[in-house]
């Protein structure tokens, strides 16, 4: 069962993970940008990404009481607030490097985020050196939800 819900939980974070950072102009497609509100796959997570000095970080602003259960259950007693991406950095590439943090389980894990178009946010997490990755999409959303 811990299985499972570290897999949802993992899906929900790698999803959640948005970000925003003051990155060159040139990082991004004209007009696109990875600061703002984030909303996972599965509806259970929301993330503000933005600037946190150089680089760029997410926090988590919405949970879901399952999503919110699964955290506590790896540890993590209060999951709004914390912060699920890390210490990202542009590449050089139009994507941002850093480590994704997986309140369920309470392990950290390389990632790589980019913006496919305005509105989605790709967020791929890793596992063993690379070993074994997975990719969400993320949807920009206008405010953080109810209940």
């Amino acid at each position: 069962m811990k299985g499972n819900r570290t897999m949802r939980v993992w899906s929900g974070i790698v999803a959640a993970l948005g970000m925003a950072v003051a990155v060159p102009a040139s990082a991004f497609a004209p007009g696109v940008s990875p600061a703002g509100l984030w909303l996972s796959p599965h509806s259970n997570v929301a993330v503000r990404t933005a600037p946190c000095g150089a680089r760029l970080c997410g926090w988590v602003v919405w949970a879901s009481p399952a999503a919110r259960a699964d955290a506590k259950d790896g540890g993590v007693e209060r999951l709004l607030g914390t912060e699920l991406l890390e210490n990202y950095a542009a590449d050089g590439s139009g994507a941002w490097t850093g480590t994704v943090f997986v309140p369920d389980t309470g392990r950290r894990f390389a990632s790589r985020i980019d913006l496919p178009n305005a509105d989605t946010l790709r967020i791929r997490g890793c596992l063993w050196g690379g070993m074994l990755c997975r990719s969400q999409n993320w949807s920009r959303i206008a405010q953080v939800p109810h209940g």
